[in-house]
């Protein structure tokens, strides 16, 4: 059995740990920096663990992809794999707490209007006190109960919100740190007492335009947004409507339709609008990798002993 091993961001101890789990599978390991190295080889593997979608889509002896990544939208379309028995698991529950400090950061920079004040920095000015709000009272919406979600409303109760309400596919989740939680058919009753609403959704035909203009115009005044999911679930021209007009005070999105955000976009100038350039995830953080790593090499044991995978994906949903 053949395991190729793709990245350039493990450290030692994450290889070490990766070596261990594949000699004790009886696994020859193959490690290379991109896709093309991989490519380059050659060699063709039982298991890919990395991005890999041009392998996938040309190696029929592929049998297990396992990505590094949490969305996996770019594998499901017709053609992803040569292999249609090829099993795909992703690394949803490794990036729940970088991107909920992610969550929580740009919100207080949005409610306490810190990037007003690095302008008047910027243009050596003493801005006087200027009218903040506090996430402290505040009605808090999570549409996405998965791992990002549930971790975002496990940091965020330390601040005392007055609730946090979950919006998900099946209505249902076993978190303690939500106050509700509803099924997306409830969403336009939930909206309207809302006042910051983070999103982190994947993407899937249910997913798409979910925030459109419409339930954009349901959202009170002052509210804010934050989008960690994927872009095509907002309307981008809507939100900069409503946050040109000053309706809605603040936004910050990680995730756009069209990466790299075009330089034409006018998201760019764009009133009251946070912009991260799909930084608030990815394999950055230490904790993040490491346990990355560790669930890929938990999932290469299972597999190893013909035990079913813990973090398969299931493409029937998308995620």
């Amino acid at each position: 059995m053949d395991i190729i091993v793709i990245g350039n961001r493990y450290e030692k101890e994450h290889l070490d740990m990766i070596k261990e789990a594949a000699s004790e599978a009886g696994a020859q390991l193959h490690i290379f920096d991109t896709e093309d190295d991989a490519i380059a080889s050659g060699i063709s593997a039982d298991i890919i663990y990395g991005i890999a979608p041009r392998i996938a889509a040309t190696d029929g002896n592929l049998k297990w992809l396992c990505t590094p990544t949490a969305g996996v939208d770019y594998l499901m379309k017709d053609g992803a794999f040569a292999n249609r028995e090829c099993i795909l698991t992703n690394a949803a529950g490794a990036y729940g707490v970088t991107i909920a400090e992610h969550m929580i950061g740009v919100l207080i920079m949005m409610m306490r209007r810190i990037p007003e004040f690095q302008e008047g920095t910027a243009q050596r000015k003493w801005y006087p006190p200027r009218s903040q709000k506090l996430i402290l009272g505040s009605r808090i919406t999570v549409l996405g109960a998965g791992d990002i979600g549930r971790s975002f409303a496990e940091r965020i109760r330390s601040f005392k919100p007055a609730c946090i309400t979950a919006v998900s596919r099946s209505g249902r989740s076993e978190c303690s740190f939500f106050d509700e939680i509803c099924p997306v058919s409830r969403l336009d009753e939930i909206l309207p007492r809302t006042d910051v609403l983070a999103m982190s959704l994947p993407s899937t035909e249910e997913t798409k335009d979910i925030l459109s203009r419409e339930r954009l115009s349901l959202l009170p005044d002052g509210a804010y947004i934050i989008n960690v999911g994927r872009g095509s679930a907002i309307d981008e021209d809507a939100i900069a409507d409503e946050l040109d007009s000053g309706r809605l005070a603040g936004a910050a999105l990680d995730v756009f339709r069209t990466e790299p955000l075009p330089e034409d976009s006018r998201l760019w100038n764009t009133r009251n609008l946070l912009i991260t350039p799909h930084v608030a995830g990815n394999l950055t953080a230490d904790h993040t990798i490491g346990r990355n790593v560790e669930m890929f090499c938990e999932d290469l044991d299972n597999y190893a002993s013909g035990r079913q995978l813990r973090y398969l994906v299931d493409r029937s949903l998308g995620y």
